[in-house]
């Protein structure tokens, strides 16, 4: 077997340029490796035929044989949340309601990934209609953590993080609502951005909440998301919230001088429920920023108190709306025995979905129903009004603003399901960023007991490049980037 999966997407890509190996080769790997560690990981809903990918990794070749340009990562393999939605491969968003749902169409970066003849080598695993923080409440399986399988890999979009830190793909897309794309980077030790809101299209990604959804890139380093993101990037007439923003190289970024930066520390977020290993080990990453010359302050920003219950209210709300068009009637899963519309809806909707998107449109449809929509929905909007106006003012004064992505590492399997509340607050510093809508990333920092801790970076609106521009110089200082599990996974600790 060789070892070719170890790369990054840009080491790949630069081997792939200068012919020192093939796309086929690349995706030989890929597939070996999948063969090796995908019984334990469990990351793809949906796997590609082999036959069938080899073959497109063939014809990649033989375009650049013939000297045909080709984009930076074409011929390397990849995979998708599954809630994207791809033209003739299931889309299921790892729900009983949409299990046997094929798309007629490609969301609008699948195509953009199509243009850039990167190769899909399935869909990932995540939580059902991405409500969840570890990806347990998949209808179909859970997924494990390749750092330790025995822990949940974090959610929603944790198959895709766990592909990629397994080695299974060069990089993955998710979707990030409250810290979805964040939270299981930061399990599972590589790179994820939730971008500004608006940067990415929407069009084509099946929607949970959508004032807070976003695509974006998990990869085993910076530069692979910097690639990435040019991709993707950009706007779309198809998605009445997608910014026109100019298209930016955002690898130009990468090594610019970072001296003078300011950075502000929250003190607000290193308090109470943050696990002190995983706290010593983001002071650390921050401790050394001193040396890139950039200054670090404390601030207070006292609403952020306001963001976990005002991001529930909304994003249950937004949920029980979008997902009202699951009725058994014009596609997905229908449920049989139904004499009359009204047993129908009530049939479907039982057994389609699954307990955690149950439960979130029961707290949506009480949240906006008469008599609770000022006291509950309408005092959320103002409160995420005053967190936005508090971030503009901190951004006023500082570049970045810089947290833990999570409270701790990744917890066991099993070991939140009955502590619902313990579970959400996994997201405590990422739903801010959501209800906002500004862009925040997060890059491994360390390890605590071997498994992976994450820092979270977040900057002004549509200044991803220079977030980049940041992080890339404090992952070249910490040394933590592109580490896979050495050998295979790990069960319970014990590599394998």
């Amino acid at each position: 077997m060789n070892y070719y999966y170890k790369m990054s997407a840009a080491e790949a890509a630069r081997a792939l340029q200068n012919k020192e190996i093939t796309s086929k080769e690349l995706t030989e790997s890929v597939l070996e490796r999948i063969e090796e560690v995908e019984e334990d990981i469990r990351g793809f809903v949906t796997l590609l035929d082999g036959d069938e990918v080899l073959l497109e990794a063939e014809k990649i070749d033989q375009a650049r044989v013939s000297g045909e340009p080709l984009p930076h990562l074409a011929g390397i393999p990849m995979a998708l949340k599954d809630n994207l939605c791809t033209r003739g491969v299931p889309t299921t968003c790892a729900s009983k309601m949409l299990q046997s749902y094929c798309p007629p169409y490609d969301a609008c970066v699948v195509e953009k990934l199509k243009e850039s003849r990167t190769i899909l080598m399935g869909k990932a695993n995540m939580d059902e209609f991405a409500m969840g923080s570890s990806t347990e409440n998949s209808a179909f399986f859970t997924t494990r953590n390749p750092w330790d399988t025995t822990r949940v890999p974090g959610g929603s979009s944790g198959g895709s993080a766990a592909l990629v830190a397994a080695g299974e793909v060069f990089f993955a897309l998710g979707s990030d609502t409250g810290g979805s794309v964040r939270q299981p980077a930061s399990f599972c030790g590589v790179v994820g951005l939730k971008p500004t809101y608006g940067l990415v299209s929407r069009f084509g990604l099946i929607a949970f909440a959508s004032s807070l959804d976003q695509i974006g890139p998990l990869t085993r380093d910076v530069r692979d998301c910097a690639m990435v993101m040019e991709i993707i990037a950009g706007h779309d007439p198809r998605d009445s919230t997608s910014a026109p923003k100019e298209k930016e190289k955002y690898t130009e970024y990468l090594g610019r001088d970072i001296k003078g930066f300011k950075v502000a520390l929250p003190r607000d977020c290193f308090t109470e429920g943050l696990d002190a290993e995983v706290k010593k080990v983001v002071m650390g990453a921050v401790g050394k920023c001193t040396a890139l010359g950039i200054e670090v302050e404390d601030v207070s920003m006292p609403h952020m108190q306001y963001a976990f219950p005002a991001y529930y209210i909304v994003s249950t709300s937004e949920a029980f709306s979008n997902l009202a068009r699951y009725d058994g009637v014009q596609y997905g899963y229908r449920a049989d025995g139904a004499g009359n519309f009204v047993s129908l809806y009530k049939k479907t909707r039982s057994g389609g979905f699954g307990q955690e998107v149950k439960k979130r449109i029961m707290l949506g449809t009480y949240f906006l129903s008469s008599g609770y929509y000022d006291a509950y929905y309408l005092q959320s909007l103002k409160a995420r009004t005053q967190i936005r106006e508090e971030l503009q003012k901190v951004f006023r004064d500082y570049d970045f603003i810089v947290t833990p992505t999570s409270p701790t590492v990744a917890f066991q399997v099993g070991e939140k399901g009955d502590d619902p509340l313990t579970m959400s607050l996994s997201d405590i510093y990422t739903i801010i960023a959501n209800l906002a809508g500004v862009p925040a990333i997060s890059i491994p920092c360390g390890f605590v007991g071997g498994m992976p801790v994450g820092l979270q970076v977040m900057g002004r609106p549509f200044e991803e490049g220079r977030i980049f521009q940041f992080c890339y110089a404090l992952e070249c200082l910490l040394g933590v980037r592109n580490q896979l599990p050495e050998t295979g996974v790990k069960r319970g600790g014990t590599v394998v």
